[in-house]
């Protein structure tokens, strides 16, 4: 055989295998994560025709969620697989994969012509065209019908935009200058935006056939329960930057201002971009590229564009090209470092609501955790406690611990915060797969506060928010306020994907390519309630705009049902708070306070809001539509603010020096006083806390 054939053989061979590794790679993780789920998972499911139907609509969803790119003759190709999938995920079949890959692949280049063609012609405003539900919730028939749905999206983004611009404006003279004008740069900032979109899946880290896979694997562990996920390398740290670990990072801050314009705001000393010596405050980044694949023109994306495409990998090195501010173009090639500062210092702050009594309040919006120290010096717990000191040379008369939007975190801190409050005992129940529940108690005696209290939570309050939460309830240590919490009393364990582990070693430091999130436990309160599912209910009940949306645990497909267990007979409450007549008072105090008329009017409206079966695009029906809509809202808001006659918003001295050095500390300390001040949740609170006894 000739040599140069022989080469062309070669040649083509490792092509093929290179473009099929992805697939056996996923093909193998895929397996990994049922037999790991069958292993440690609290309810593992069967896999039958039922999961494999689950994981079949999760992975569309994922590659597809609005239906534009594939076409109903796609889905049919694919339908083969719909009840079979388990099958294709024991025996390690790629065939699925292969073909989907291949069918989004085509779909997008499609996609990527259409839209070119679509953005060359000008949107013609008068048209009386309509987008119909229908056309947005299923797929396209044909290529005619996606380019028809791709028309219609860009028209309406551009028309909604213009709405925008001529808000206010009646004079038709200047209507017109306004829409000549701005029509070409609106139809080609949305072109661009979706072609920027295109080219994240087909450029992403790996290329589109790793994305495929990835979104494969993370679809089978999603259908155990809402909470269990596969991970890549990057999933976990992103994950763990969450709950106190540092971020790795490029090193560098974006600033957007009014125009849309997205430049460099600062550097991080010691950073792979500060070290690199050529970026500077002020620089441009118009180009994206990250190793082995095309570069992304970020010219005039938004921040957080950028900032998505930047987060995608946190490995592969990045060409970023910029402009500096004298015109000239740069290139720098960066790779990502663990970052070298710790930006939440100040995560937990405390203020002080001087009235009748002087109330102390701190917020936490994280249950987040000390990575480097496991003594825990810096974790939530140790910062709450080191506010309630402050507060307390204030001569405090009661707490208020806002736990509203915070979706958990560290479930060893939420322990230890609620020790905090509680002299030594049981703090809540896990339950694995085996027989006998794990009690987690609070094993230092006494308190740093035993004062009044109250805990404001709402349907966000999730997860380790719920674990203090319904402790504090146990004990009647605390008045929870606020609206029922979001239902997630489970815990999960992050572990390397691998069958051979053992469930009780430390996996911390064993390094993968892949990890899975999964459900090992439920957890449950000392008097053997539990959150999961129901949430946490709180002692007096607050309409909060959270109740307005179906976006609680309940809600979630394959979610855990509630159930219960025999209190820890260890448990001994503290003698019952007055809630029923803490109740009255609340009743009365929202009837004083238009904000919670106009709240349950909100949760009412929204509730009984008709989708709409179709969408105008004609640019008259679209100004009508807002100034109906703005008019509403406007008359609502006006409504629902009350004067604050309770009490003054204001610092302990501690924070009062620092405000004095730090300008934009005093202004986002000025910005947290007048929200606290017309806050209504807080308000309640405090009235409620001014029936106690200290």
């Amino acid at each position: 055989m000739p040599l140069r054939n022989f080469l062309v053989i070669i040649l083509v061979l490792c092509s093929s295998y290179s473009f099929e590794q992805p697939f056996q790679n996923a093909a193998k993780d895929a397996f990994l994560i049922t037999r790991m789920a069958e292993k440690f998972h609290v309810q593992p499911r069967q896999l039958n025709e039922d999961f494999s139907n689950n994981v079949f609509n999760a992975l569309l969803k994922k590659v597809d969620g609005e239906k534009i790119f594939l076409l109903q003759e796609d889905i049919n190709q694919l339908q083969e697989y719909r009840f079979k999938l388990s099958t294709e995920i024991t025996t390690q079949k790629i065939n699925f994969l292969k073909l989907l890959t291949t069918l989004y692949m085509q779909r997008l280049q499609q996609a990527d012509t259409m839209a070119a063609t679509i953005s060359a012609k000008p949107f013609n405003f008068n048209l009386d065209e309509k987008y119909t539900s229908k056309e947005d919730t299923t797929y396209p028939v044909n290529l005619a019908a996606m380019r028809l749905k791709l028309y219609k999206n860009f028209k309406y983004s551009v028309v909604s935009a213009m709405a925008v611009l001529l808000e206010g404006i009646d004079e038709p003279i200047k209507q017109k200058k306004i829409i000549d004008t701005s029509e070409p740069l609106l139809r080609k900032k949305v072109y661009q935006s979706f072609k920027r979109d295109i080219q994240k899946e087909m450029q992403s880290p790996g290329g589109i056939a790793q994305l495929v896979c990835n979104y494969y694997c993370k679809s089978v562990a999603s259908c155990y329960d809402p909470h269990s996920a596969y991970m890549t390398q990057t999933d976990k740290e992103h994950f763990e930057s969450g709950i106190g670990k540092k971020n790795m990072v490029f090193g560098f801050n974006l600033n957007e201002d009014d125009e849309g314009e997205v430049t460099i705001n600062s550097l991080q000393p010691g950073s792979t971009a500060f070290k690199s010596g050529m970026m500077n405050k002020g620089d441009k980044i118009i180009s994206i590229q990250w190793e082995n694949a095309k570069p992304i023109d970020v010219s005039d994306a938004s921040a957080a564009e950028i900032g998505q495409m930047l987060d995608a990998d946190n490995h592969a090195k990045a060409t970023l090209t910029f402009l500096k501010a004298d015109g000239t173009k740069r290139q720098v090639t960066l790779s990502k470092e663990q970052s070298a500062s710790d930006d939440d210092d100040e995560k937990v702050k405390s203020y002080l609501l001087k009235g009748q009594k002087t109330i102390g309040y701190i917020s936490l919006p994280s249950f987040y955790e000390d990575w480097e120290d496991k003594r825990s010096l810096n974790g939530c717990s140790n910062d709450i406690a080191k506010e309630i000191l402050k507060l307390k040379k204030e001569n405090i008369d009661g707490l208020i611990l806002d736990l509203r939007y915070n979706g958990g975190g560290s479930v060893g801190e939420a322990v230890d915060l609620a020790g905090i409050f509680i002299d030594a005992g049981p703090i809540c129940q896990f339950k694995t797969k085996e027989p006998k529940p794990v009690t987690l108690k609070d094993a230092n005696r006494g308190t740093i506060y035993d004062g009044p209290m109250v805990l404001l939570v709402n349907g966000f309050s999730a997860s380790a928010s719920e674990l203090l939460a319904g402790a504090l309830q146990d004990y009647h240590r605390a008045i929870i306020v606020g609206s029922t919490t979001f239902g997630k009393a489970t815990g999960q364990r992050i572990m390397p994907l691998d069958t051979t582990i053992n469930f009780n070693e430390n996996t911390e430091n064993i390094t993968s390519k892949a990890f899975i999130k999964l459900t090992t436990s439920q957890v449950f309160q000392v008097s053997g309630a539990t959150a999961q599912f129901r949430g946490v209910v709180p002692d007096i009940l607050l309409p909060d705009a959270t109740d307005a949306y179906d976006t609680k645990e309940k809600s979630e497909p394959f979610a855990i049902p509630a159930n219960s267990i025999e209190a820890n007979k260890y448990y001994l409450p503290n003698k019952p708070l007055p809630i029923e007549m803490l109740k009255e008072k609340a009743a009365i105090y929202q009837q004083e306070d238009n904000a919670f008329s106009f709240i349950k009017k909100y949760i009412a409206d929204k509730k009984n809001k008709v989708r709409k079966q179709e969408v105008s695009l004609k640019l008259s029906d679209v100004l009508k539509n807002n100034l109906t809509n703005q008019d509403d809202d406007e008359l609502a808001l006006s409504d629902s603010v009350a004067q604050n006659k309770f009490y003054k918003v204001a610092q302990n001295k501690y924070e009062t020096q620092r405000i004095q050095s730090d300008s934009d500390l005093k202004n986002s300390t000025d910005n947290h006083t007048i929200l606290l001040s017309n806050d209504a949740d807080v308000k309640i609170a405090y009235r409620l806390l001014l029936l106690l006894e200290k």
